[in-house]
């Protein structure tokens, strides 16, 4: 029987479906967290990402022999890379998946290579109101502020002048503040890109990217914040510009670094250029986030997760179909305040199409929407014979959705 060392954050949606995976697989799990998680009776090592040394240390002393290493979420990346170094074991090196994580790195990265990529400056920590302001000239308006340590839309802001770009550039060094990280962190800022968004996700294998999914983001925000609302799959864009997505994703992964494991890419495709040229925005070292990976029903049964945890064991990993259009609607926080209820539950689950609902944020939880807060009050799932009826029923179910913030 396989053994696989799961490494799991106190705060992820992705534990439980990646425990449900290992089951299926016939797996032995070790789990590795910092967090107080029932994790269902497997043998819990604990961890401190803040103490990197000291948990590989205890992890390797603690977990026993293992084949592989997985992080079930992103703040136990770096510590998934270090401790499968030290082991021997297959995944990136530490250096790629820091590149990963900060975005200031990743644009670097990209230009050096050519891939495409918006316009951008770094603004160094320290640097003045008008610093930012020039650099926000310099790549034109409208343009987009971001912290360079966020992730998931979070620390992120469009500005049509300076005096945006500056109040944006305010009001993201508070949520640095408020999140814990360094205030003085430099800031990107970079051209905004008009045009259809969609994400890639994958498995590298030596470098060599097998897609499992694809969505496309029919409802696109322009900003000023950049919630995600619904995400469909499979994509429905003509090949020859899917095809060039999908060598651009592959391109800014080796550039990072990233050899082994799962990615999750956001690309718009830019409408000033002839042809909607496929332009990179981010790139994650994980899959994708949030529930949203229970929209995949593959064809042979299998979960994403499992793929990941498949792919982690060096098992052979082939591109999926699924067995019908599929979508998911992530439900934004719309104001800030305490959640009250949420009524018409039963009413948008009766919605045909929809194949389950999740509130991920209890009663009574203080809620703060993007770009303050990092999370979503839930996700929505359909599946159905047409995009266009996926698109619909997701759509119906939130008018029936009535959420009280106050």
């Amino acid at each position: 029987m396989a053994r696989v060392l799961l490494l799991v954050p106190a705060r992820t949606y992705r534990a439980t479906d990646f425990l449900v995976a290992a089951s299926r697989m016939g797996l032995e799990l070790v789990v590795g967290s910092d967090g107080a998680l029932p994790l269902g009776g497997h043998p819990v090592v604990r961890v401190n990402p803040n103490d990197p040394q000291g948990s590989v240390a205890r992890l390797v002393a603690e977990s026993g022999a293992v084949d592989a290493v997985v992080a079930a979420d992103t703040p136990m990346l770096v510590l998934a890379a270090a401790v499968a170094a030290r082991l021997g074991l297959p995944n990136n090196r530490v250096e790629a998946v820091r590149a990963a994580a900060d975005k200031a790195t990743q644009r670097r990265r990209w230009a050096a290579v050519g891939v495409a990529q918006p316009a951008f400056r770094i603004v160094p920590a320290g640097a003045s109101e008008g610093a930012l302001e020039e650099a926000a000239a310099q790549v034109g308006y409208p343009c987009v502020v971001k912290a360079v340590s966020l992730s998931g839309s979070q620390g992120v802001l469009r500005a049509d002048d300076g005096a945006a770009a500056a109040d944006a550039a305010r009001r993201i060094r508070q949520i640095l503040r408020v999140a814990g990280r360094p205030v003085d962190e430099p800031l990107l800022v970079e051209a905004y890109i008009p045009g259809w968004e969609l994400s890639v996700d994958g498995l590298l294998t030596g470098g060599e990217l097998t897609v499992t999914a694809v969505f496309d983001k029919p409802d696109t925000s322009q900003g000023p914040t950049f919630e995600e609302t619904v995400l469909l799959t499979p994509s429905r864009l003509p090949q020859p510009i899917l095809s060039g997505a999908l060598r651009t994703a592959e391109r800014a992964a080796g550039a990072l670094g990233l050899r082994h494991g799962p990615i999750h890419a956001e690309l718009r495709l830019d409408t000033r250029h002839r042809g909607r040229r496929p332009t990179m925005l981010e790139l994650a070292a994980r899959s994708i986030g949030g529930l949203c990976s229970r929209t995949l029903r593959f064809l042979d049964g299998a979960s994403l997760e499992q793929l990941v945890l498949a792919n982690a064991l060096d098992r052979h990993v082939t591109t999926q179909r699924l067995a019908r259009p599929a979508g998911v609607l992530m439900l934004p926080v719309e104001r800030a305040g305490v959640l009250q209820a949420v009524h018409g539950w039963t009413q948008a689950a009766a919605v045909p199409g929809i194949t389950g609902l999740s509130i991920t944020i209890p009663v009574g939880q203080p809620v703060q929407p993007l770009p303050e807060g990092d999370r979503y009050l839930g996700f929505v799932f359909a599946e159905a014979t047409t995009h266009q009826e996926v698109q619909e029923a997701l759509r119906a179910a939130r008018r029936r959705l009535r959420i009280i913030i106050r």
